[in-house]
C-alpha cells in the first residue's frame, strides 16, 4: 500500500502574548468557522457559553464590550473570548473582516448567545490579551 503526502493548508496565523487557558467542563462540542463581516455589519451584542480563539485574517474587527470598552483588531491579532461577557463585533472598515474561529462550548449550547438574559452579568474576563 502506497502512502500519500499529507497536504496542510494555512488559512490565518496570529499573535498572542498574553497566556491562553480554555476550557469547558463535562462534555463539549468543537466548531471551526470562517467567518466574513461586510463593511458597516456586525454581530450584535451576545455573548459565548465557552471560549473562542480566533484570527484575523484580513480587515479591522472593532469588538465593544458592553460594560465599556473597546479594542480593534487588525490582521494577524489573535482574539480570545471568554463566557459569559456581552459584546459585540463590527466592520468600521472598507473592507471584509474575515475571522478564522475555534469554538469550544459545552454541549447543546449555541455558539453565540443572543439571549443576553442568559449571559453572566458580572463577567469581567472577557480577554486574554
Amino acid at each position: 500500500m502506497q502512502l500519500r503526502e499529507i497536504s496542510v493548508e494555512e488559512h490565518a496565523a496570529g499573535r498572542q502574548d498574553d497566556p491562553v487557558e480554555v476550557g469547558v467542563s463535562g462534555p463539549a462540542q468543537v466548531n471551526f468557522r470562517k467567518i466574513t463581516i461586510p463593511p458597516g455589519s456586525g454581530t450584535g451584542w451576545h455573548c459565548h457559553h465557552g471560549n473562542l480563539v480566533g484570527v484575523v485574517q484580513q480587515g479591522e474587527l472593532t469588538h465593544q464590550l458592553r460594560a465599556g470598552g473597546t479594542h480593534v483588531y487588525k490582521a494577524g491579532d489573535a482574539v480570545i473570548e471568554g463566557s459569559g461577557y456581552v459584546h459585540q463585533g463590527y466592520n468600521k472598515g472598507t473592507e471584509d473582516v474575515v475571522l478564522w474561529v475555534t469554538y469550544v462550548t459545552p454541549e447543546g449550547k449555541p455558539l453565540a448567545e443572543n439571549d443576553l438574559a442568559r449571559c453572566d452579568k458580572d463577567a469581567t474576563d472577557h480577554e486574554n490579551r
